[in-house]
């Protein structure tokens, strides 16, 4: 199976731009938030315990990301559909972005080479960055681990934003 892996996005490096659709299917691209703070988050699949624990745990906290002048972005591969229901049944109050066609997760590395059983495909690494108001990678977690991962991105665009 030819692997096309992309590069890892580093601090310092421009937040490559990108136009998908949301769960509602409205059209959303990076430079909708130009001079604002993104914290863009993936993750393999709608409904499963790690996203639905990731997911609720940046809705419960909204309130204070927007206080620090911040956008919560989660993007898969999932469709709009499928990010509907996810939404609508979790009451979700964070945008989740449908990507079936890579645009976002090839560009921001995130698109790579997994194993699981001895087998290998290409899948979604649960990664989070946080994109300051001039587009630039302020930060990277990659291979995130779920639990008390959004309190760590919550303390370190604190201090990111000084």
């Amino acid at each position: 199976m030819p692997a096309t892996t992309s590069k890892a996005l580093s601090i310092g490096d421009k937040a490559p731009d990108f136009n998908v659709v949301d769960s509602y299917e409205e059209k959303v691209s990076l430079k909708d938030f130009a001079g604002e703070w993104v914290v863009l988050y993936s993750y393999p699949k709608d409904s499963t315990p790690g996203c639905t624990i990731e997911a609720n745990e940046f809705t419960k906290e909204i309130n204070a990301f927007e206080k620090l002048d911040a956008t919560i972005l989660g993007v898969s591969a999932d469709s709009c559909q499928s990010h509907q229901k996810f939404t609508d049944k979790q009451k979700l109050k964070i945008t989740l972005l449908s990507d079936p066609d890579h645009k976002i997760l090839k560009p921001y590395g995130i698109w790579q080479l997994k194993k699981f059983l001895g087998k290998e495909y290409m899948g979604i690494v649960r990664t989070t960055f946080i994109i300051d108001p001039k587009g630039k990678i302020a930060h990277v977690w990659p291979k995130v681990s779920v639990k008390g991962h959004v309190a760590e991105v919550k303390e370190k665009l604190k201090e990111l934003r000084g």
